[in-house]
C-alpha cells in the first residue's frame, strides 16, 4: 500500500473537485459578507490549495487558487502559484524566464492560461493538441523538450509519464522507451513507470531489458514480486521446448544498464566540486572507495546518481551498499 505522501501526490479527482467547490463557496461568502471577508477568504484559499494537493492535473484547481490570489491582491502568492505550475511542467527554462519582472496582478493569470494552452495538464487534452498539429514536428519538439526538462518533482513525473503512455498507445514505442528512461533517471523510485517499461520490453521479447525493469520494481516494492513472476512466465514458455532456460541478464549487462541510467542523471546533477582534502580524508577512512563517492553524492544533493551507483554496486555483489540504497531511497520519497 502506498504511504500517505504517495497518495497525496497521485491525482484524486473527486476530492479535488470537492475542495475546489468549497473554495468557491467561501469566496462567494467573502463577497456577500464583508464583515467576515478575511476569514472566508482564508478558508477559500485553504480549500483551493487542498484541491491542487489532491488533483494537480485539473487546470481548474490552479485557476481557482490563482483567482483567489488576484482577488486578495497577493502578487507574491500569484507568483508562487505560477512557479509551482512550471515545476509540474518540468521546470522549463523558457517558462521560468517569463516570470522575470512581470506585473503578476496584471498579467499573472494571462501567463497561467498561456502555459496551459501550450502544455495542457490533462494527458488526453495534451494528446489532442499533438494530433491537432497534424505534424510529426510536434512529437519531435516534445521529445527534445523531454531531454532537457527537470522531472525530479513527482508530479512532473506523473504528468509526463501519462503523456508517454499516450505515445506508446499510438505506436511510438521507441520514443516511449527513450523518454521513459529520462523520466526514470530523474526519479528512479517511480515504480509504476518501471513496470510499464518492463511490460513493453517483455512484449517486444527484449528479455534482458525487461528483467532489468522488473528488477527495479521488485527492489522498490518487494511485495509485488514482479521480477519473480517474469521469470516464472519465461519458465512456463520454455516448458517442453528444446531451449536453454533463461535465468536473467549477465552481470555485465546489469552493470551497463544501471551505469547508463546513472549517466542520464548528469544533466540535472546538482553536485558541486568537493575539496580534494575532503575526498582524501573520506577515502582514507572508508571500507570501500565507492563509499566516499556515495557520501559525496548525497552531501551534494545528487540523489539520482547515488541511487544508480548503489544499485550498480549491489548488482556487482557489493552487499555492503544495501544500507546506502535504503538511505538514498528514503531521501527521494
Amino acid at each position: 500500500m502506498a504511504d500517505g505522501q504517495d497518495l497525496l501526490q497521485h491525482p484524486r479527482r473527486n476530492l479535488g473537485n470537492r475542495y475546489r467547490t468549497t473554495a468557491l463557496k467561501f469566496s462567494k461568502l467573502a463577497t456577500d459578507d464583508p464583515t467576515r471577508a478575511n476569514e472566508n477568504m482564508a478558508w477559500a484559499e485553504q480549500n483551493a490549495r487542498q484541491a491542487i494537493l489532491h488533483d494537480f492535473t485539473d487546470e481548474r484547481n490552479w485557476r481557482c487558487l490563482a483567482e483567489l490570489k488576484a482577488l486578495n491582491n497577493d502578487a507574491d502568492g500569484l507568483r508562487a502559484v505560477l512557479e509551482d505550475v512550471f515545476v509540474v511542467l518540468g521546470r522549463d527554462p523558457e517558462n521560468l524566464e517569463q516570470l522575470a519582472g512581470i506585473d503578476y496582478l496584471g498579467h499573472g493569470r494571462e501567463l497561467l492560461e498561456a502555459a496551459f494552452a501550450r502544455d495542457a495538464l490533462s494527458a488526453d487534452d495534451w494528446w489532442e493538441q499533438i494530433k491537432a498539429s497534424g505534424s510529426d514536428r510536434a512529437l519531435s519538439d516534445f521529445a527534445e523538450r523531454c531531454r532537457r526538462l527537470d522531472f525530479r518533482d513527482q508530479r512532473a513525473n506523473i504528468i509526463f509519464g501519462r503523456r508517454l503512455e499516450r505515445l506508446r498507445s499510438a505506436g511510438h514505442e521507441q520514443m516511449f522507451i527513450e523518454l521513459s528512461r529520462h523520466l526514470l533517471a530523474h526519479r528512479p523510485i517511480n515504480h509504476e513507470l518501471w513496470l510499464e517499461l518492463g511490460r513493453l520490453h517483455e512484449r517486444r521479447r527484449e528479455m534482458d531489458e525487461a528483467w532489468s525493469c522488473y528488477d527495479q520494481v521488485q527492489e522498490l516494492r518487494p511485495h509485488t514480486k514482479e521480477r519473480d513472476r517474469f521469470l516464472e512466465r519465461l519458465k512456463d514458455d520454455m516448458d517442453g521446448k528444446q531451449a536453454q532456460p533463461w535465468s536473467g541478464p549477465t552481470i555485465e549487462h546489469r552493470q551497463a544498464f544501471l551505469e547508463g541510467m546513472r549517466q542520464l542523471t548528469s544533466r540535472i546533477s546538482t553536485t558541486q566540486p568537493v575539496a580534494q582534502e575532503t575526498v582524501v580524508e573520506e577515502e582514507a577512512t572508508s571500507a570501500h572507495p565507492d563509499e566516499a563517492k556515495l557520501e559525496a553524492l548525497l552531501a551534494q544533493g545528487d540523489h539520482q546518481s547515488a541511487f544508480f551507483l548503489a544499485r550498480r554496486l549491489l548488482a556487482s555483489g557489493e552487499n555492503w551498499a544495501q544500507p546506502w540504497l535504503d538511505r538514498i531511497q528514503s531521501t527521494m520519497k
